[in-house]
């Protein structure tokens, strides 16, 4: 078991039945009386989002889960497809289990896979990927003091707001738990 107030962003744990992943986490402590620990979480099974608050001295059911470091090799209409860096075996995640992430997703990209009871369940990508721009809007010039910037959109088709000076056929780098343009490559 596990106490709320060990509940951080990532942490996976089980309840009613239902395997949850936190998304966010907030703390509140009041003048009199208990803490109350705000949460919003992600079924792994389902996909769907909660919002739920526990009290301070409450507990959730911990898991064991086993991580897998994995290359991404393709996807089609209904499944990402990745290969096991140690066994060569190649499990396939849903395309609801991979939500927005495809969008950071390349061939050969090197990730890690959540597996539960020998399920994969979810996908953890590096904190920053390289993309190539293939789309790009034209800027327009004026109030330089707070940074021109305009959007592009990357191979993967990922949209991204970037400086000015950032063109089609450039490289850039992405940071993946926001999504915003850290620096040209």
């Amino acid at each position: 078991m596990i106490d709320v107030n060990e509940l951080r962003k990532g942490v996976t744990f089980e309840m009613d039945g239902s395997l949850y992943k936190v998304l966010d986490y907030s703390h509140n402590k009041t003048g009199r009386g208990n803490a109350s620990i705000r949460i919003k979480a992600r079924n792994l099974i389902s996909g769907a989002n909660i919002e739920r608050t526990f009290s301070s001295g409450q507990s959730v059911q911990d898991v064991s889960l086993d991580f897998h470091n994995v290359s991404y090799l393709y996807s089609d209409s209904e499944f990402f497809y990745f290969m096991d860096n140690e066994t060569f075996e190649q499990p396939a995640l849903n395309r609801d289990m991979v939500g927005d992430t495809a969008l950071f997703l390349k061939e050969g990209m090197e990730a890690k896979l959540t597996f539960y009871n020998g399920k994969p369940l979810d996908i953890e990508l590096p904190t920053s990927v390289e993309m190539d721009i293939v789309e790009a809007e034209m800027a327009i010039r004026g109030d330089t003091a707070t940074g021109v910037t305009k959007k592009v959109t990357t191979d993967t088709g990922l949209t991204v707001q970037v400086p000015n000076f950032v063109n089609v056929g450039d490289r850039i780098k992405v940071d993946t738990r926001t999504g915003d343009y850290l620096t040209r490559v």
